[in-house]
């Protein structure tokens, strides 16, 4: 039996970057002296983060506002000069070989604008098809796919202006995969999105990285979103990368409980069971959170068939925003690839 083993497509080493800027206080006169006498702060935005994602995974890169992850993903980019540091990309360095790199590289910035604002978004995508030198018949099969998947096909023709920030998110991403990029960056690529909008995002996302086996670095605070897409997480605050590992992993390390959610044929007597708490119970239905530390789940399971009129059960486990929570409470660092 022969195990292949994917090979790293970004590699950081010891990435810091420092942003160096100068203060002062407010009024006419502290402004004509800030010419002069200036005083400055440093905000170390990255302090040294080191990680290496390898072909074709989807990463998720998490964290509070002002964590560094846009940081992280502009250096990635190219966009941004690193204070220090190593950063391989397909083994481009970004900010020195930006007319190749880009070549292979896909990128949505959420706050940032990245289509022709006054022009209908078809423009944007024929510009980039020129850019990137696409096939005539690559780039319709390609767009087509896209558009269709997307849901597009009646805003295409719209100028951008007029289009909501749903729809102009979704064309900044078909534009940014247009050319078949090998790595694709996304900083909260799904803003203003709805629910239907968001679910068809995903499995766009799911289909491309599947069927071309394209690289994702997704940063969100949409943990539904990290969930259903990510296997692998990296979580960073204050600069510092506190959990670089799997998804499942840091669930069982930082929760020790499940949900039971319960349909009832029949309503039944309040439930009471030693390491249980009900979160709800009215008429046919019954929320139950269990303590698994000190609780098997099988024999809440066996209590609940054996004094109840059980129609339905769905085991799962908390949000992931509770173990999210409970990293940055602790601050622990867990620096180790799980």
């Amino acid at each position: 039996m022969v195990i292949v083993v994917a090979e790293s497509i970004i590699t950081v080493k010891n990435l810091k970057k420092v942003y160096k800027t100068h203060k002062r206080k407010e009024g006419l006169l502290n402004a004509v002296k800030s010419l002069f006498f200036r005083k400055y702060q440093y905000k170390h935005a990255l302090k040294g983060i080191s990680f290496e994602i390898k072909k074709g995974e989807i990463v998720g890169l998490i964290g509070p506002n002002g964590a560094g992850k846009s940081t992280t993903i502009k250096t990635l980019s190219g966009f941004l000069f690193p204070s220090s540091g190593e950063v391989k990309v397909m083994n481009y360095i970004p900010w020195e070989d930006r007319e190749e790199y880009v070549a292979h590289l896909g990128v949505v910035l959420g706050q940032k604008e990245q289509l022709w604002w006054d022009l209908p978004a078809i423009d944007s995508f024929y510009l980039s098809k020129d850019l990137y030198g696409i096939p005539d018949a690559v780039f319709k099969r390609r767009l087509n796919y896209m558009i269709t998947l997307l849901g597009l096909k009646k805003v295409m023709h719209t100028p951008v202006r007029d289009m909501s920030l749903g729809e102009r998110m979704k064309c900044k991403l078909v534009a940014a995969l247009l050319h078949n990029p090998d790595v694709v960056l996304l900083d909260e690529p799904s803003i203003g999105l709805d629910v239907v909008a968001k679910e068809k995002f995903r499995r766009f996302i799911q289909i491309v990285n599947k069927r071309y086996g394209t690289t994702f670095i997704i940063t969100t605070h949409d943990m539904q979103e990290i969930e259903k897409l990510c296997k692998d997480i990296i979580i960073i605050n204050h600069g510092i990368i506190v959990y670089n590992g799997a998804l499942k992993e840091i669930k069982k390390r930082y929760l020790s409980s499940k949900f039971i959610d319960v349909k009832l044929e029949s309503k039944g007597k309040p439930f009471k069971l030693k390491h249980c708490k009900v979160i709800e119970q009215s008429g046919y239905e019954l929320g139950i959170e269990i303590d698994t530390s000190r609780k098997k789940v099988n024999a809440v399971i066996d209590y609940l068939l054996s004094k109840y009129d059980v129609a339905d059960i769905v085991i799962s486990d908390p949000p992931i925003e509770e173990v999210i929570q409970e990293i940055f409470k602790s601050r622990g660092k867990l620096h180790e690839k799980v």
